[in-house]
């Protein structure tokens, strides 16, 4: 039996503040770590026997798994970097406001999901979806994955056949696991 539980990091810093993070990195916020604690009971609680338990190798992925081991009981996440959040390249950091004061116009006609991939120099949707897809197709038993938001859309939708537009409209709170089983995905409220 094939399952995957996926799990968005903690709240960090930049998102409480509207800044995107992409490759780039911030700390957890105390609420941010109250998401990974309570993740990690929550996964202690489903009594799963965990074949693998993998993490994005940025930063506030790697810390959310540290505290979710510890709360869950599980050894220390191993690092892929399939699933590292979707560069935004020179965008990794900014704001919406900052995005549209440096380059003006470009998001002009986007939707509040396809925008991410008007960056000139980030990483197109085509990429991310082919690592996405390679990285579903290795699991073999039970995983837990610690990964971002949008990649996690991009694996739900690779994993569901869905068109691009409905993979980026996913929902990504960061209080929920999203089990996928059997070609099925279904949210495990936490909070």
């Amino acid at each position: 039996m094939n399952e995957i539980y996926l799990i968005r990091h903690g709240e960090t810093e930049w998102n409480a503040q509207g800044r995107f993070q992409g490759k780039l990195d911030s700390a957890l916020t105390d609420t941010g770590v109250q998401q990974a604690a309570a993740i990690g009971r929550c996964l202690a609680g489903l009594d799963l026997s965990v074949d693998a338990f993998v993490s994005s190798p940025l930063g506030r992925t790697r810390q959310t798994a540290a505290i979710i081991a510890g709360s869950a009981h599980l050894p220390a996440a191993q690092c892929d970097d399939r699933l590292a959040e979707v560069s935004l390249g020179s965008w990794d950091g900014l704001t919406h406001i900052d995005i549209d004061a440096q380059w003006p116009g470009l998001l002009d006609g986007s939707t509040p999901f396809d925008w991410f991939f008007r960056s000139p120099d980030g990483e197109s949707y085509d990429s991310a979806f082919r690592r996405s897809d390679c990285w579903l197709e290795e699991r073999q038993g039970v995983t837990v994955a610690v990964s971002h938001g949008l990649i996690s859309r991009i694996i739900r939708g690779a994993y569901s056949g869905l068109s691009k537009t409905d993979a980026l409209s996913l929902p990504v709170p960061q209080d929920v696991i999203w089990r996928l089983s059997n070609g099925r995905i279904e949210p495990i409220f936490v909070g």
